[in-house]
């Protein structure tokens, strides 16, 4: 094989190992062996390589965590945000992408449903969400009090509930993805067709982009997350089907331990999802509340955290990914042309 291409065949693993490290031990000795395979490759093929010498040092350092015991340090964590999780994030940016427009066609599927037949939605949420959700959203629309299902006498408990639902959902939207993808697949189709459904209901009755305004206050981070998380699941699910030049057991316990590091830092945002929709929401819907004599918020307020929310969600998990990978990229090129 050339170098060139042996180069382009692993230089995104390579980066990830020295600018991402792991403290679980077992990955750091996967790791260490993955290299191990690595360097031997190319002392045989490439001994007088720039090459060589950058994946030696690179195998020396993870020996070194290895074999050196270290304390939990603040650093540490800041490193898993700023660096690991975007760079795993990279790595799957395709499958993000395809996870996105399988969920949208979900939604474009509950609007089709909904419009064609005007029983659906009602059916749908009897069904598979709560029975007479539907039809109390309704008679809150009619009394002039739209987005009435969004308030609740006690903002805290809200707050905790919603929190406590949501991750449970992102939670089994990962695991499932143990059943080869397809309880993951199940579950992006439930919440996919349940906001299309949703949605639909609001623009029918000539309050769409009211419901814009109050609904994706907080649905901004919430359905991105989701979305995320069946990302996850069919990272589990695609990484024991197809595991590639790692036999499968090894596929599918590193899948898993990339897909729990997404789960688990979706719950930050979960909880941010949360405070939205028991404050912030609660305060909107009263906007739109006819003869309320409640506090609301101004519409500019709604339009400003919607945007805040998609910029912080494209952001972090698509723009900074992609500029760190190829700046880290860079630098390790620079590094080996110097060396």
């Amino acid at each position: 094989m050339r170098e060139a291409r042996f180069i382009k065949q692993n230089v995104d693993k390579w980066t990830q190992y020295q600018h991402a490290p792991v403290e679980d031990p077992e990955e750091t000795a996967n790791r260490f062996i993955t290299l191990l395979d690595d360097l031997s490759y190319a002392k045989t093929f490439y001994p007088k390589s720039k090459l060589t010498l950058w994946i030696n040092g690179i195998a020396t350092t993870t020996y070194q965590k290895i074999y050196k015991n270290k304390k939990f340090e603040w650093k540490r964590l800041w490193l898993f945000w700023k660096n690991e999780l975007p760079l795993l994030f990279r790595k799957y940016h395709q499958l993000l992408l395809c996870t996105f427009l399988l969920f949208a066609s979900f939604v474009l599927i509950g609007i089709i449903s909904s419009n064609t037949d005007p029983g659906y939605g009602r059916q749908y949420f009897d069904n598979n969400v709560q029975r007479g959700y539907y039809d109390h959203t309704i008679e809150n629309i009619k009394n002039g009090d739209p987005f009435g299902v969004y308030k609740d006498d006690n903002p805290f408990s809200m707050f905790v509930r919603i929190a406590f639902n949501n991750i449970g959902v992102a939670f089994k939207t990962v695991t499932f993805g143990l059943l080869f993808g397809i309880g993951t697949l199940l579950m992006l189709w439930n919440n996919g067709v349940m906001l299309g459904c949703f949605q639909y209901l609001f623009f029918s009755q000539g309050l769409g982009w009211q419901s814009v305004m109050v609904i994706w206050i907080h649905g901004t981070i919430e359905i991105s997350s989701i979305v995320i998380a069946g990302c996850a699941g069919f990272i589990i699910g695609l990484g024991w089907l197809f595991p590639g030049t790692y036999t499968r057991m090894q596929s599918f316990r590193r899948a898993v331990k990339d897909a729990m590091k997404i789960c688990v830092s979706l719950i930050p945002f979960f909880i941010i999802a949360a405070f939205f929709e028991s404050y912030v929401t609660h305060l909107m819907s009263n906007t739109f509340q006819k003869n309320s004599t409640n506090i609301g918020l101004p519409i500019p307020v709604s339009i400003f955290i919607l945007m805040s929310s998609l910029s912080l969600i494209v952001w972090y998990f698509i723009i900074y990914p992609i500029r760190l990978s190829r700046s880290l990229k860079l630098n390790d090129e620079n590094r080996l042309n110097t060396k």
